[in-house]
């Protein structure tokens, strides 16, 4: 299968889309799918695709196993020369997304070929709008943990790294695997004036700059080191000439969390720290929270078995427990606070390509083997066998 596979995330590389509107390509995932005895679904809010296998065996009170993989790419211009590149300026799949298509679409073709062994049902869910447009909120909303007809019993999903991780190594761990995500953007409102006489202003200007100090000291003194806090600013803009005082100044910084409850004591402090900072400037603050991802939970029990399914299907040696949780996020995480389940890393770093010489998921010039694509077929298609049979000796795809 290795060869249609290959052909298959080389045809998504080269055509990327962005957001929850991927016609093209969920056109490509349909054509892929073509065949097999599945009960497709699309959406409707999203250009989703929900695809329902129906183990021989299965009845209702079979277990329901979801898999998952996202399909849309990121507004970056790719600047790695290989044949199958981006037709598309400004437009790449720097993230891996159509590797995890082309191997949910591996998966599907495995369990299709085993729909004897399978005790329960498989949920396929091919989600668009992964980079923060909510694609897995909007697949919930239409139902994809009810497709088969009962509530899903687990889910898994697998995402490759470009960096970090060896080529062909799994990686996961129990508990908190990925951070929460949210954005904070403050718009600080003074009164613009010459900048000659800023005393008769209220310039914004010094009161943003000191908010951009206090939110990196509330940071490291506000919240314990063992449950932390990631706060970065990555845009800060204010006035249009020197001699100008400016009528606003505004901010944006994104905030990683590893607990609800620090999540939301970090997001009251920014409001009220922003707030405090303008009332002694003279100046007025708007706070606008933009929530997006939850901490991504994996059930200690779904966590184990995917290990020990790596274990058996490619040996202890190609997994990694990771110590820590990773300051990523993902809206996985919306599908594992309804249901048990493990999300887990690939190395996909090419062989060739020295680990200090790689680039990490989003980079223009991050590089991704097609050697992963099989391997993760085939986890994915063993964990729902595993899980549907609960026999491990069964479970080898």
């Amino acid at each position: 299968m290795r060869d249609g596979l290959v052909t298959l995330r080389h045809e998504l590389h080269a055509d990327p889309e962005i957001g929850l509107e991927l016609p093209r390509t969920r056109q490509k995932v349909l054509d892929a799918l073509d065949g097999l005895p599945l009960e497709i679904r699309q959406g409707s809010s999203c250009t989703s695709v929900t695809a329902v296998l129906r183990g021989t065996h299965s009845d209702d009170d079979a277990p329901v196993v979801l898999l998952r993989a996202d399909m849309d790419a990121l507004p970056v211009h790719e600047e790695i020369d290989v044949a199958y590149r981006s037709r598309t300026d400004g437009v790449m799949h720097a993230c891996g997304h159509d590797l995890h298509t082309a191997m949910l679409v591996g998966a599907a073709r495995l369990l299709a070929d085993r729909r004897d062994e399978l005790a329960g049902d498989v949920v396929l869910m091919f989600q668009p709008g992964e980079e923060n447009f909510d694609g897995a909120r909007h697949m919930i909303d239409e139902g994809v943990l009810d497709a088969a007809g009962r509530p899903v019993t687990a889910a898994y999903g697998l995402h490759v790294f470009s960096a970090d991780l060896e080529p062909g190594e799994f990686a996961t761990r129990p508990g908190t695997l990925m951070s929460a995500t949210d954005e904070v953007h403050v718009t600080i409102t003074g009164r613009g004036g010459h900048g000659s006489m800023p005393h008769l202003a209220a310039d914004p200007v010094p009161a943003v700059a000191e908010l951009v100090t206090a939110l990196q000291t509330m940071v490291t003194r506000r919240f314990d080191v063992f449950d932390p806090v990631v706060l970065t600013v990555g845009s800060l803009h204010a006035g249009t000439k020197a001699n100008v005082v400016p009528e606003t100044a505004r901010l944006e910084a994104t905030l990683r969390t590893f607990s609800a409850a620090t999540r939301d004591r970090c997001l009251a402090l920014v409001d009220e720290l922003a707030r405090g900072i303008a009332t002694a400037h003279g100046v007025r603050a708007d706070v606008e929270v933009v929530t997006l991802y939850p901490v991504t939970e994996n059930d200690p029990d779904e966590a184990a078995l995917l290990a020990a399914t790596v274990a058996t299907e490619f040996g202890p040696d190609r997994f990694r427990h990771l110590a820590n949780p990773l300051a990523c996020s993902e809206d996985f995480s919306k599908v594992l606070q309804h249901v048990p389940g493990c999300f887990a890393a690939l190395g996909a770093r090419p062989a060739a390509l020295p680990a200090e010489a790689a680039s990490y998921n989003h980079s223009a010039h991050a590089q991704f083997s097609d050697d992963v694509l099989p391997d993760g077929a085939a986890l994915l298609a063993a964990l729902a066998l595993r899980r549907s049979t609960g026999r491990p000796d069964r479970a080898r795809t």
